[in-house]
């Protein structure tokens, strides 16, 4: 597929993703936090007053759901939140390997960057095949998965691309990493498509177990994969 440069529209804003559980949006005070380093770097402007109470207004009645939070100026030009919710199905929330993704390439220079951004452009045709877009820099370094962070196992070890600007550093990636021993380290797409397991992590999936790569490269369903994805899953109920 031909490479692709990011010019995100900036007008669109930015946005979180979370998952909600009985109520509950799950990291809220890290998405937060994140969403608050955006707005400052990006419109040198705080989170709208009151986006944490209509964060939890408006979550407070779903049982299993996503909450899209955005932020982005309105027509007088000052910052404003919006939310959206949705029901998920149980079976997308940390699914099995009978559900696992398919990667696909698509080459950004530089990749998406540090931002969560609103303008999606990039991402959506290949998101509407229904297959997963693997973000690569020119050189085929892997940077991240279109709606969520990469993880290779090898030899039994878990790596994961630094965050290095290239890359949105998810909340998930995150919290993985502080719950198991992970090395962050550049990762080639040669490298990837050796490796023994290969993952997604995300907010409302939690940890996605990958199939193929573009058809070609498959994954047969992996230990580890299952072990970590135990882990974070525990965590986020509040079992750990």
């Amino acid at each position: 597929m031909s490479p692709h440069r990011n010019h995100p529209d900036e007008r669109l804003g930015v946005f979180e993703t979370l998952l909600v559980r009985d109520g509950r949006p799950v990291e809220l005070d890290a998405h937060l936090e994140r969403l608050r380093s955006s707005l400052l770097a990006l419109y040198d402007a705080p989170v709208p007053p009151g986006t944490e109470l209509l964060v939890l207004d408006q979550a407070r009645e779903l049982t299993l759901g996503r909450l899209r939070l955005t932020v982005a100026r309105n027509r007088r030009g000052t910052l404003a939140a919006n939310v959206r919710v949705a029901p998920v199905e149980p079976a997308q929330v940390f699914p099995t390997f009978a559900r696992a993704a398919s990667l696909v390439r698509l080459v950004v220079p530089d990749g998406l960057g540090s931002h969560k951004w609103a303008d999606r452009t990039i991402v959506e045709p290949v998101e509407a095949t229904g297959s997963v877009p693997l973000i690569l820099d020119g050189d085929d370094a892997v940077i991240e998965g279109s709606r969520a962070n990469v993880f290779i196992v090898e030899g039994g070890e878990l790596r994961t691309p630094p965050a290095d600007g290239r890359l949105l550093a998810g909340i998930a990636r995150r919290r993985l990493i502080e719950l198991v021993p992970v090395r962050e380290e550049p990762i080639s797409l040669d490298r990837l498509l050796a490796a023994d397991e290969v993952f997604l992590t995300g907010s409302v999936r939690g940890v996605e177990p990958l199939r193929d790569f573009e058809g070609t490269r498959q994954w047969t369903e992996g230990t580890l994969t299952g072990v970590v994805s135990d882990h974070l899953r525990r965590h986020w109920e509040g079992r750990s």
